[in-house]
């Protein structure tokens, strides 16, 4: 088993249930599948850096996941399957990934806790 994350774009006409339900659905196909789902974090409404499908704007999602190469393939069948889907990218994580990732889910890289640690340290 692999470590790997995917960021997905979703249209952003999509109603607030419809979106939770289509990033219910992809975390369902990898859970189904017998990956096991580390993180997962909507950053909301962005802009696009280019417009896509004459849209400027979409919902980012993050998935960070543990997998077998195969499923990954299955995952990405279905992304484009999907109309809600404008863009999607699927990487494969190193250890350092994994280490940082950790790190910034528990806060390691807020200001907050920057600040709070030098203060200590002084």
């Amino acid at each position: 088993m692999k470590n790997y994350e995917t960021v997905f774009i979703l249209n952003p006409v999509l109603s607030e249930e419809q979106m939770k339900d289509t990033v219910e659905k992809f975390v369902k196909v990898l859970t189904d599948n017998g990956a096991e789902v580390v993180n997962e974090e909507q950053w909301g409404l962005r802009k696009l850096a280019y417009p896509i499908q004459h849209k400027s704007t979409g919902f980012y999602n993050l998935v960070e996941f543990t997998a077998t190469p195969e499923l990954v393939d299955k995952l990405e069948t279905e992304y484009r399957r999907d109309e809600a889907i404008m863009r999607f990218l699927t990487t494969s994580l190193d250890k350092h990934a994994v280490e940082y990732n950790e790190r910034r889910r528990k806060g390691a890289f807020n200001k907050k806790n920057k600040k709070a640690k030098e203060e200590q340290a002084a």
